[in-house]
């Protein structure tokens, strides 16, 4: 079983906060069970959270994740 992983930083002006995208694109024998685990595995450890999903005629996912983008400012 194969994906690819996009990953992109983008910033939205309307809203205070940033966040970072990573594009996911699940191949057609990928089975429910599976991308469901490999979503939770995100969203567990690595703090993504489903932005999008779609599921395209020809049985591939494609999956839009994102996550704010937590900037630490100097307290000196």
């Amino acid at each position: 079983m194969e994906w690819s992983v996009v990953t992109s930083r983008t910033s939205r002006f309307a809203q205070a906060t940033e966040y970072e995208f990573r594009h996911l694109f699940l191949p057609r024998n990928t089975s429910r069970g599976a991308a469901r685990r490999l979503l939770t595995e995100h969203a567990e450890h690595g703090h993504w959270e489903l932005a999008r999903l779609r599921l395209n005629p020809d049985g591939t996912r494609k999956v839009v994740l994102r996550r704010k983008i937590m900037r630490v400012r100097p307290t000196l």
